[in-house]
């Protein structure tokens, strides 16, 4: 027995508002099936989800759809599938109550119309999940049997999936067939293998709970490939849905069964895939934007991918991420010229830059003794953030000291018009200090200042 198994396909995925990147998918999909489907002459191809990247898809994503399909079934090459988080059309219940109420995907669809078969667990007149085989004339069932394997479908279940393992091992145990190969195909995260780490996983003891009860586990949702102790196989996305996704290893899984059972696994991931990289460069030190320009110039012209008119490989989508210290304002950097010279030098498909600096503002107290006193490094802190206003830069420390004791003395519940006098007497008393610096004679006082003495005068009757 040899099949391929392949997830997350995600045709129609658009990103970054390029019709090319659309056309990718396809091109994996396609590729996939004409390299190594049909030469390898497999039994079946297993689709464990998200085949679409949403729920209402537009004509182009069909027409992919149906082009690699087409293909299999004129190959004699069935397809089994089951719906991703990305298929299903509409929300749904835990374990959906009964088969009449299930929701019509697009995949629904290709089921009926016989280009692939989707399979969905049923329940019964209890409402207890079972497993049905596939009635070929109504084009529904639950599990399949093909080529020496019984093959079994699940939904999507979500954050739900670990309780539905335990309703499906029930169904299992009545449904499974002794001598053949059972595939449980199943669309979810697993420990220890999410990139999305705060999204809650399948447990991997879990998991093993049904290795009693089927010989291959189909995984879908993660991009990126991992299996379990060759029994649970997960092959990762054609296609990077993002760039954050670049680095990992993805593909499909062409998976040999001997008459013993035993699994021979090879991933692939030679096909037609866009290339992604990803460069950085430190602003830290750059006296202005023109400094910053000169530098990202340099980083792409000696890192960067190109792409030749004549090259087989697609042109390189390019990230490229300023980090560090600004030393200047955001607005003053030229990331619109940079983005566009980049784009001219590589003659990428897209060229994206990220502005994840520290803006001077923000760059704080920078080698600041992690050990020093609580008010020392809050005073430094505020000293470094006043410093930066032209206006304040040369008296930062008296500054930053009256901000303190505004705080106190805003923490000690002190009336507000009390606090905006200290601040109006410390600042008229600064301006006047460096008004006197500046001209090296008295004082000369300022528009508070006066307001106070003819305040005063009046009081006084002079």
């Amino acid at each position: 027995m040899k099949f391929l198994h392949v997830a997350d396909i995600h045709l129609g995925c658009r990103r970054y508002n390029l019709e090319e990147r659309t056309k990718d998918f396809f091109r994996a999909w396609y590729d996939v099936i004409t390299n190594h489907a049909i030469p390898n002459k497999i039994d079946f191809m297993l689709i464990a989800g998200d085949f679409f990247d949403r729920r209402n898809i537009d004509p182009q994503a069909m027409n992919h759809a149906i082009a690699g399909l087409k293909l299999l079934k004129e190959a004699d090459i069935p397809v089994i599938a089951i719906e991703g988080n990305h298929d299903q059309h509409n929300a749904i219940s835990d374990f959906r109550d009964s088969q009449d109420e299930r929701t019509h995907s697009w995949l629904r669809s290709l089921s009926d119309w016989g280009y692939l078969k989707l399979l969905e667990p049923s329940h019964n007149a209890e409402k207890q999940m079972t497993f049905l085989p596939w009635d070929e004339e109504e084009n529904v069932g639950s599990y399949i049997d093909i080529a020496g394997a019984r093959i079994f479908g699940s939904y999507w279940y979500g954050t739900s999936t670990t309780v539905a393992l335990t309703i499906l091992a029930d169904a299992l145990r009545d449904a499974h067939a002794e001598g053949l190969f059972n595939i449980l195909m199943l669309h979810t995260d697993v420990e220890g293998h999410t990139s999305r780490p705060t999204i809650p996983a399948v447990p991997v003891a879990k998991l093993k709970e049904l290795k009693q009860l089927v010989n291959y586990v189909a995984l879908g949702h993660t991009h990126k490939r991992f299996d379990l102790d060759g029994w649970a196989f997960n092959p990762g996305s054609l296609e990077p849905t993002s760039i954050d996704e670049y680095k990992e290893d993805r593909g499909a899984f062409l998976v040999e069964v001997d008459d013993e059972h035993h699994i021979t696994a090879e991933h692939i991931s030679e096909y037609v895939q866009r290339p992604f990289q990803r460069l950085s460069f430190d602003v830290s030190g750059a006296e202005d934007a023109e400094a910053v320009h000169a530098g990202v110039t340099r980083m792409i012209e000696r890192e960067a991918r190109t792409h030749d008119a004549g090259d087989e490989q697609p042109a390189p989508i390019i990230e490229i991420n300023l980090r560090g210290q600004l030393g200047f304002k955001n607005s003053l950097l030229q990331i619109n010229r940079m983005r566009d010279e980049a784009r001219e030098k590589t003659n990428a498909l897209h060229v994206m830059i990220r502005n994840q600096s520290i803006p001077v503002e923000y760059a704080v107290a920078a080698g600041l003794d992690a050990q020093a006193p609580r008010y020392e490094r809050e005073r430094r802190i505020i000293e470094d953030l006043i410093a930066r206003d032209n206006r304040y830069k040369h008296r930062a420390h008296e500054v930053a000291e009256l901000v303190i004791e505004a705080k106190r003395q805003a923490l000690s519940n002190e009336q507000p018009d009390k606090i905006l006098e200290l601040i109006a007497r410390k600042l008229d008393k600064s301006d006047e200090k460096e008004k006197a610096e500046a001209t090296g004679g008295e004082p000369a006082p300022t528009a508070a200042a006066l307001n106070a003495i003819e305040r005063n005068a009046v009081v006084s009757g002079q």
